[in-house]
């Protein structure tokens, strides 16, 4: 058996260090998402994020890129699963929204916690931390796309 064909019950599949993912409860994917064991949470880029509603009726509204590269956008609102005080890599703190949504990556589907922020200058629209992925998955820092197909660029519409 190649390492490729590991099944999840003789230990985790393989990945990449970047995959593309699809988010199905949100219609939106493929986003390519870099793999970082280095992070705990998942992170995906969002824009005017806005809370509403109180206690369990507390939803969060964001807009979100549909796909990678592509620019067109989707408004989106959830439950808000939680508020968190998040460290970034460069030490700074912030108060993010939380969503709880189901995450694709190939054929395997993972139910995960993400924060809500902007990563326009991060160079991928989403990071998935190691929390989302233990026990699943193995990082291929070598390789990317392995549980998925990269995307294919958009063409830009001339107008």
């Amino acid at each position: 058996m190649a390492d490729d064909d590991i099944d999840t019950e003789d230990g985790p599949v393989p990945i990449g260090w970047q995959e593309a993912v699809r988010l199905p409860e949100l219609d939106a994917g493929p986003i390519v998402a870099k793999i970082d064991t280095g992070a705990r949470s998942a992170a995906l880029h969002a824009d005017d994020i806005q809370i509403s509603g109180r206690g369990k009726r507390m939803k969060v509204r964001f807009k979100l890129q549909r796909r990678s590269g592509s620019n067109r956008r989707i408004e989106c609102e959830m439950p808000l699963h939680d508020l968190r005080r998040i460290k970034s890599s460069n030490g700074h703190i912030e108060l993010r929204a939380v969503i709880s949504t189901q995450i694709e990556i190939g054929d395997h589907v993972l139910d995960a916690e993400i924060t809500l922020t902007q990563r326009a200058d991060m160079g991928a629209a989403m990071l998935i931390g190691r929390n989302s992925i233990k026990g699943t998955f193995l990082v291929d820092p070598s390789r990317t796309f392995v549980r998925s197909k990269r995307p294919k660029k958009m063409k830009s519409k001339s107008r």
